[in-house]
């Protein structure tokens, strides 16, 4: 089958893609408003982007409801600082219930009963009860689509401090993929643990 996104709905467009692309790693993403307010929130359209500087990005899509911006890109866009916390298998109900559509200013820490600490670098709190978390600072915001239903902005921070549990790292500074047990986001309320793995070894060019 053939299809045009020019010919379907934003919807179908908005499907097809969560339901091909994955799965997709989750960056719960901690932030404070300009006030000082801290929010909480996952986004799924999440990848890395360079490792000099480390850079990562994460895609905050406009609310579907009333194709407004949400509180997490209005907090960055004010504060210039955010917080990515990776999300593993023991924290995916209280991060599920983070992506509420809460209205601004409820404190989304108290609502899903997980514990802010306070960062070193940024402002912004990270969760306590996450694993591996990025202190981040922001490097460019690209606005893409229309202020509306469907439009997007693709966040790109730069990692200025790393926190992760040692029991993760061994000596070549390799996460344990095991410990951290990370889980994935298919499509509409589906998710993914780890499964069976298996390893494919680069062939180097001889010719």
């Amino acid at each position: 089958m053939i299809i045009d996104p020019q010919k379907i709905s934003q919807q179908e467009n908005y499907k097809l893609l969560v339901g091909s692309v994955l799965p997709r790693p989750i960056a719960f993403v901690s932030t404070l408003s300009g006030a000082g307010e801290p929010n909480l929130a996952p986004f799924s359209f999440f990848t890395v982007v360079a490792s000099k500087p480390p850079t990562i990005c994460f895609c905050p899509s406009r609310r579907g409801s009333d194709g407004g911006k949400k509180d997490t890109l209005h907090n960055v866009e004010a504060t210039g600082e955010f917080v990515v916390n990776i999300v593993s298998e023991d924290i995916a109900v209280p991060m599920n219930d983070c992506a509420t559509d809460f209205p601004p200013g409820i404190n989304e820490f108290e609502m899903a009963g997980l514990t802010p600490v306070a960062s070193e670098i940024v402002k912004p709190y990270r969760v306590k009860e996450s694993l591996i978390q990025f202190e981040c600072k922001l490097h460019q915001i690209v606005y893409v689509g229309p202020e509306g239903a469907g439009g997007g902005a693709l966040v790109l921070g730069e990692v200025v401090l790393f926190h992760v549990d040692d029991r993760l790292l061994d000596d070549r500074m390799r996460i344990d993929t095991t410990q951290l047990n990370p889980i994935g986001r298919l499509a509409g309320m589906e998710y993914t643990k780890l499964g069976e793995r298996f390893t494919l070894v680069r062939k180097k060019y001889e010719g």
